[in-house]
């Protein structure tokens, strides 16, 4: 938004087609993997997903952000309900990894979360255009709800990896937000991390 790129929703909507291709894909990847290896009982493939995942992050404030973030849905899943993988994760694992495990732990198949992470891929930066451009949130929403059938795409994609080995799991990246995410963190006013 800074660079000019989104500045109203059609433009927020082509932003958002190519987050879901790219990084959504990697997310939803590894959400649905780390379901399936815990539904299978793998709970050491946890860490690997994660390290694979840190591996596909090149850029240091969005790979501090998902491990924030990550850490804020263990520290709410071991409230909800307990389980030993939480443990198995460590202190500050990738969003992504414990999402999948969240989806895993509360019964649901990894194609629900390949789509709960390629939904936050997607709603997340909406939102934040919504507030810091001003658009109208109807408009976004229906942007959001036009981009249903590539987010079925991509979870049904992400499904079909579920049982991959981590290192095979999509690699999509995002260099001019990588670039953009390293120039925010040293903004004096930041304003979102996600």
């Amino acid at each position: 938004m800074a660079a000019g790129g989104v500045h109203d929703v059609a433009s927020l909507e082509d932003f958002l087609r190519g987050r879901a291709a790219t990084s959504g894909t990697v997310a939803a990847a590894f959400a649905a993997a780390a379901c399936a290896s815990l539904t299978r009982g793998d709970l050491a493939a946890l860490g690997a997903l994660d390290a694979e995942l840190d591996a596909r992050t090149p850029s240091p404030a969005l790979r501090a952000t998902s491990r924030k973030l990550g850490r804020q849905l263990l520290r709410g899943m071991r409230v909800i309900r307990s389980h030993p993988c939480w443990d198995q994760l460590g202190a500050g694992p990738h969003h992504p990894v414990v999402l999948g495990a969240a989806c895993a732990v509360s019964g649901l198949p990894p194609r629900a979360a390949a789509l709960a992470a390629v939904h936050d891929a997607v709603a997340g930066p909406a939102t934040a255009a919504v507030r810091l451009l001003g658009l109208d949130p109807f408009a976004t929403h229906a942007a959001l709800a036009r981009l249903g059938p590539l987010l079925d795409e991509v979870a049904a994609d992400a499904d079909r990896h579920a049982a991959a080995d981590p290192a095979d799991l999509p690699a999509s990246s995002t260099p001019l937000l990588d670039l953009a995410a390293q120039q925010h963190a040293t903004w004096e006013v930041r304003l979102f991390a996600s």
